[in-house]
Parts: structure tokens; C-alpha cells; sequence
């Protein structure tokens, strides 16, 4: 959910995108397809033989396009349990051209509509309980995943957690985690979860404590995550993916509008939960 790049990555994205289109025989259907950032995507809705479909395309350089962002999309098809509700994605295909590599992903198309346009929740967004029982069903499935991909890195923990929340790491434990859950990647009434690209080994709880600290400027929602799942964050394993996002934010908060409007919750999230260790 981000705004369109620069013309001329804006002209290449939507050329390869119809190349994409006439390769796998597909009628393009998005008047307003959906740019990631900075016109490293482009999604949109598409009609083929089987129906209606979303294709989503990647650009990376030629060197980049390999490892865990290329391909988890894939591997989440081809490794996760079917109890986490999420697109179908039924065909990859890969092309280059003028030091471009491109991947085209089409996807099965769904009539969730994606909660928020912004990853951080400004809004209670109403969504019915058995949402939020599915929440906690696909969350608790996801962690049980059996995966050697990495989705944050301890290095990472170690080193960022004290230099920007002040507070010591301790012990970590590990589970499987989506690794970029917020509001932009969640889709209602019946809940969807879209982009799998960096999903791995995270601190047990981490997509809970992100979609939960994502969630403060809507008080209602923050409560209503913090009780479904409550078997997660009220454990003393989930603290260290607190201070993880906390310090995400945090770093980020000068460089990109929606984690500045989040620094000043986090900051005060830790201080009334966390002591400050350093």
C-alpha cells in the first residue's frame, strides 16, 4: 500500500507486468493495481482460464533475485499447514531482461478485502469474532512450522534491542513466524494473510507483540489482541519479540512516516511495561 515510484520505474513495472500477463494468457483487470514500495511490486487483479486471479510481480537485480525474500512466497506454498488461511498461489514464472529479473506470482483471488492501508491501525476495525478465532488458530499453526529460514536474526536482537529500547535481550526462544504481520497484510471478514516473502524463525510471539504494538492508536483492537492472544504475549518468551518490534520502530521511526507516528505508543508502551535496563 504505497504510492506509485518514479515514472520511469513506473512505466518499466507496468511493461513487465504485461508481459507477465501475455506469457500466462491472463486478461489484466486492475484499472489501480497496488504498488509495494518503491515499485519493487505490482499487484493486481487478473482473468484466466480458471477464473479470476491476482498477479502480484517482484523486480529485483539479477544478483538479488534468489534467497528468502525471492522465494518465500514459494516455499510458504509448498511448506506451510493449510489451517493458516492464505492465497493459493498457483503458478510462478521467471524472466530477464535489461538487468532486471522479474518474478510473476498468480495467486487464487479472494473476496477478503485488506483491513488497513496503512500497516499501523488507526481504527477499530470491527471485525466479527470468528476472525479472531481464526486469528489464533492460523498464529498458533504457523508456529509449529517446521522451517530452517529466518525471519529475524539474533545478531540483529543483540544489537538493536539495547541500543534503541534500552533494555537487555536474556534468553531467546524460537518459533515460526510470518515476520511482517500488520494490518496492511491482513485481510476481513474472513481473515486472509497475504506476503509470505520473509517468513521464518522469529522470538516466539512476534507476529502477536507487531500486530498488538502496531495497534495501540486503536485502543479497542490493542485489548482485544492482547486477550485472544494472551496465551502468547502474557508469556515471559514473548518479551524479547516486544522489544524486537519496539526497537524496529524505533529505528525506523526517522526515515518513514507511519513508524514515526508509532514511536511516540512504543516508547510509551515500554516504559509502563518494560524497566529500563541500561
Amino acid at each position: 500500500m504505497f504510492s506509485a515510484p518514479d515514472d520511469a520505474t513506473a512505466q518499466r513495472m507496468r511493461t513487465a507486468r504485461a508481459f507477465a500477463c501475455t506469457t500466462l494468457t491472463l486478461t489484466d483487470l486492475a484499472e489501480e493495481p497496488i504498488w509495494g514500495y518503491a515499485g519493487r511490486t505490482l499487484s493486481g487483479a487478473v482473468a484466466g482460464a480458471q477464473g479470476t486471479g491476482w498477479l502480484r510481480l517482484v523486480a529485483e537485480r539479477p544478483d538479488k533475485a534468489h534467497g528468502k525474500l525471492w522465494d518465500g512466497p514459494k516455499t510458504a506454498q509448498q511448506m506451510l499447514p493449510p489451517e493458516i488461511p492464505r492465497p493459493v498461489l498457483h503458478q510462478v514464472h521467471d524472466r530477464q531482461a535489461v538487468g532486471w529479473a522479474y518474478r510473476a506470482e498468480l495467486y487464487q483471488h479472494t473476496d477478503a478485502t485488506v483491513i488497513s492501508r496503512s500497516p499501523v491501525l488507526e481504527h477499530d476495525p470491527a471485525l466479527p469474532d470468528a476472525w479472531w478465532a481464526q486469528l489464533r488458530t492460523g498464529l498458533d499453526a504457523l508456529a509449529e512450522a517446521a522451517t530452517e529460514r529466518i525471519a529475524v536474526r539474533e545478531e540483529y536482537i543483540r544489537r538493536a534491542v539495547p541500543q534503541y529500547t534500552g533494555r537487555d535481550v536474556g534468553d531467546i526462544e524460537w518459533s515460526t513466524a510470518h515476520g511482517d504481520f500488520h494490518w496492511s497484510n491482513l485481510g476481513g471478514p474472513d481473515l486472509t494473510i497475504l506476503d509470505w516473502e520473509g517468513w521464518g524463525r522469529a522470538p516466539i510471539g512476534f507476529d502477536a507483540a507487531q500486530l498488538h504494538l502496531y495497534s495501540l492508536p486503536s485502543p479497542t483492537t490493542a485489548a482485544r489482541i492482547r486477550q485472544t492472544l494472551a496465551h502468547v504475549l502474557d508469556t515471559p518468551a514473548a518479551r524479547v519479540a516486544e522489544l524486537t518490534i519496539c526497537a524496529q520502530v524505533l529505528q525506523a521511526a526517522d526515515r518513514t512516516p507511519f513508524y514515526r507516528d508509532l514511536a511516540g505508543p512504543v516508547k510509551g508502551y515500554l516504559d509502563t511495561t518494560y524497566e529500563r535496563t541500561r
